[in-house]
Order: C-alpha cells, then sequence, then structure tokens
C-alpha cells in the first residue's frame, strides 16, 4: 500500500492549537510497508511527523511532508502472574490505551489519565503527571530509521529519558519515526496517591484511599486534570505550556525568603523544582490577552489561542517569561515544539 500524498493541504484540524497552517505535502501512514518509502521522500523533501498534535506550536506554513502517524494496534507479547508485556501501535491513542489497560486488569498508566496525543509521542515528552513518568513503565521503543530504511528497537536506557525529555529531541531528533512502544505492567496495584490534588479530590468524593481501585485513581485524575486543564477542542491549547524549572537549592532559600508560599518538589539534595504556573499566578497573569491568545483565567500554566495565530501565543508566552526572569530570577522554558521557528 503507497502512501497517499495530499498537496497544500490545511493542518488545523491535526494541532490542538488549531493553528491555520499548511503542509506543502501531507500523507497517512497506516501500515508499516508504507515506511519503506519515507528514506527516498526524505532525500528530496523535510518530513515532519505529527502523532495527536497536543505539544506543538505550527509558526507558519510546514514546507515539505508532514506525516500524520495512524499505526494501529495493541498486542500481549507474554506476561505472567505479576506482570504483562504488551506492545502498542504508535498511532493509538494514548488515553484510550490507558483505559483499554486498566479494564484488563493491567496498572501502572492510571495517573497518566486524560493526557493528550497518541502512544507514539508519549516517549519523545516522557510524559509524567502526578508523580509518575513515561520511563517507569516503558520496557522498548520500536524505531524506524529514516536515513537507512532500517527497525530496531531501544531499551528504556537508550531512550536517554529525563524531564519531559528523551533522546528522540536531541540525537535522533528528525532522525527516525517511532513505530511502537513495548509497556511492562503490572497486575498487582501499586497506587502512587502522593499529590496533594489527588487527596484532597478523594476526600472530597468521600472515598478511601486505601480501597481505591486503579480504574477509580483514573477518574480522580481525569477530574482534577478537567478542572485545571481546559477541553482543547473547545478552548484550544496544548494543555501545561511551561515546564517547571528546577532550581539549585541555595536559590530556593533565598527567594523562600520573599515569597515562603512558593510551592516546590524536592528533586535530590542540590537541586529542587519548582511550580511555573504558581510563579506565573503571583504575577496577575490570568485572564491576560496579548492579541488573540490568552492566559487561561482558572489555569495559569495554560495559554488559549481565540483565533489567532503563533505569533499571538509566542508573544504572550515571551511575555510572561520575561517577566518571570524580573521578578524571580528563574528562566521558564516552553514545553511544546515550535515548528518553523529558527
Amino acid at each position: 500500500m503507497n502512501l497517499q500524498l495530499q498537496r497544500n493541504v490545511s493542518l488545523k484540524p491535526f494541532n490542538t492549537l488549531q493553528i491555520d497552517a499548511r503542509a506543502d505535502w501531507f500523507a497517512e501512514l497506516t501500515d508499516l510497508e508504507q515506511c519503506t518509502q519515507l528514506p527516498d521522500l526524505c532525500r528530496q523533501q523535510p518530513l515532519l511527523i505529527l502523532g495527536g498534535g497536543s505539544n506543538i506550536i505550527l509558526a507558519g506554513n510546514v514546507h515539505g511532508l508532514v506525516l500524520l502517524n495512524r499505526l494501529r494496534g495493541i498486542a500481549v507479547l507474554d506476561e505472567d502472574d505479576d506482570s504483562v508485556r504488551v506492545q502498542v501501535a504508535a498511532g493509538e491513542n494514548w488515553d484510550a490505551f490507558v483505559q483499554h489497560s486498566l479494564e484488563l486488569g493491567w496498572c501502572g498508566l492510571e495517573n497518566l489519565s486524560a493526557i493528550p496525543g497518541t502512544v507514539g509521542a508519549a516517549p519523545m515528552q516522557n510524559i509524567g503527571a502526578y508523580g509518575v513518568e513515561l520511563k517507569d513503565v516503558v520496557e522498548r521503543v520500536g524505531v524506524f530509521y529514516l536515513a537507512d530504511g532500517t527497525f530496531t528497537e531501544l531499551s528504556a536506557p537508550d531512550c536517554a529519558f529525563g524531564y519531559r525529555d528523551s533522546i528522540f529531541k536531541h540525537a535522533l531528533k528528525d532522525r527516525c519515526l517511532i513505530t511502537h512502544v513495548v509497556f511492562r505492567l503490572r497486575k498487582r496495584p501499586a497506587l502512587k496517591l502522593e499529590y496533594g490534588e489527588i487527596r484532597a479530590e478523594i476526600a472530597k468524593q468521600r472515598m478511601s484511599a486505601e480501597s481505591l481501585t486503579p480504574l477509580q485513581l483514573r477518574q480522580i485524575i481525569i477530574a482534577v486534570r478537567a478542572r485545571k486543564l481546559p477541553d482543547p477542542r473547545q478552548l484550544p491549547n496544548v494543555g501545561s505550556f511551561f515546564k517547571n524549572p528546577v532550581i539549585p537549592a541555595a536559590q530556593l532559600q533565598t527567594l523562600l525568603a520573599t515569597w515562603p508560599n512558593l510551592v516546590h518538589y524536592p528533586v535530590d539534595g542540590a537541586q529542587t523544582k519548582v511550580a511555573a504556573g504558581w510563579l506565573i499566578d503571583q504575577l496577575g497573569w490570568k485572564g491576560r490577552v496579548h492579541g488573540k491568545a490568552q492566559v487561561h483565567e482558572q489555569q495559569a500554566l495554560v495559554l488559549v489561542n481565540m483565533g489567532g495565530d503563533s505569533e499571538d501565543v509566542l508573544g504572550l508566552a515571551r511575555q510572561i517569561q520575561a517577566d518571570v526572569w524580573e521578578r524571580f530570577g528563574i528562566e521558564l522554558e516552553m514545553e511544546p515544539l515550535i515548528i518553523g521557528l529558527a
């Protein structure tokens, strides 16, 4: 089956900021056999691979080929009484897979519920939430190398997972296509309930933390996220726009002298992670507008596109970065990938 190439396609339906950039060429990848065409196509023009489009900002039209990864399939490789190894194609919807796994009694992904995007995009960002990161459950990642047309698998250590980071954003950037991810999931729950928001929601719903099931925890996570992060189908956004900065412990102590309520989490003895949303909120950014972009009124970490383009969104983001730097001496790093901006 050959790739069906289309010309001059709007990418608005394929990015959650709903920016109306266009692709010179566009195709959907639905079968592994179609990968064999990619090396020749890549030699002719640049290639951009999209999953759910939930973590990108299109800063202009895309010159070259945009490939929408729609590889599908979920297969159990092996299992025993304690765990299961399952291979999931890169084009599968992430949250649908989380739901599917929990319904089958496979545990470990419940804290990663309601994160938008596809399975193939998850390793790139090493997605994480509420004390769990993708690296905690990944065993291998399948890739197709665009230069020589070969398939291989990388172990979790080979992927160099870090905080919202991986080898796919550095050494392998633009060099490969993720084809599948192999997970090792538990059959016996080991719930992570350390975050205060989770505990508060459990209490609000008058549930018992001791008897909570993974599926019930998923619903708790969904409820918490729904209050914090607006549905991109209603308010176009990319979720959390800034990473939580990691600062030296000495700098934290200096900041606490002025800002004693600063929300922070220890990383190790020398570094501390600071809540980016708290920093932005303290400076009064909620609800503020720049052009057709707005900081969400309930969540300072979310920037909403109100019908504009990337210039408005990025302009607003840069104003926030400058303000945080001036007041706190902390550099905020944008979480989404900016496409088309040097």
